[in-house]
């Protein structure tokens, strides 16, 4: 199924992870810091439960990303663009921007179809 971006919800979400909140079919693709800025011309609605990727966020999609430790449930034909971490930190560790970077991270737009 195709959807169309004019046709969804104007608010983008920032999740740190590609989790699926609710039941429902989804689109899910990579995309590139570039494409991440323009869907994030939106309003936006952060879920982004740590500091350091607030503050990475930030910077990267030159506008303000706020922490927000909210429960998020996506609906059908919201939007979402993802920041995922290439790699997986050690349990409970709380990184850092410099750590974030050496990872590596790469974006992706999640949209519930139905």
């Amino acid at each position: 199924m195709s959807v169309k971006m004019n046709d969804l919800s104007n608010v983008v979400t920032i999740l740190n992870s590609p989790i699926l909140t609710s039941f429902g079919w989804y689109d899910y693709r990579k995309i590139s810091l570039e494409e991440a800025k323009i869907i994030c011309r939106k309003q936006i609605r952060s879920a982004i439960g740590h500091q350091s990727t607030a503050d990475i966020l930030t910077k990267l999609l030159e506008r303000d990303i706020p922490l927000n430790r909210i429960q998020y449930k996506q609906e059908m034909n919201e939007i979402a663009v993802v920041f995922k971490l290439k790699g997986r930190p050690e349990e409970g560790k709380i990184l850092t921007i410099q750590e974030i970077e050496e990872i590596g991270y790469e974006f992706g737009v999640l949209i519930r179809t139905t």
